[in-house]
């Protein structure tokens, strides 16, 4: 799953949004881009949707655009 993150361009930004995807044990990995604000996250579909992975994002006061 690819989205983009508006604030995941800025070192403090990007750091909190990895610790809140890692912390979810359904994602087994996250990249972000620094320069687009790219994420891939690679997660088990078995477990949870994409729905709540962006849902879980947004809880976290990151602007969310899906690829």
């Amino acid at each position: 799953m690819t989205i983009y993150v508006k604030e995941a361009t800025a070192e403090n930004p990007i750091q909190a949004l990895e610790s809140v995807l890692m912390n979810m044990e359904e994602i087994e990995r996250a990249l972000v881009d620094t320069e687009e604000g790219e994420v891939k996250i690679t997660y088990d579909e078995m477990q949870v949707g994409e729905d709540q992975i962006v849902k879980r994002i947004q809880l976290e006061g990151f602007q969310v655009k899906e690829d």
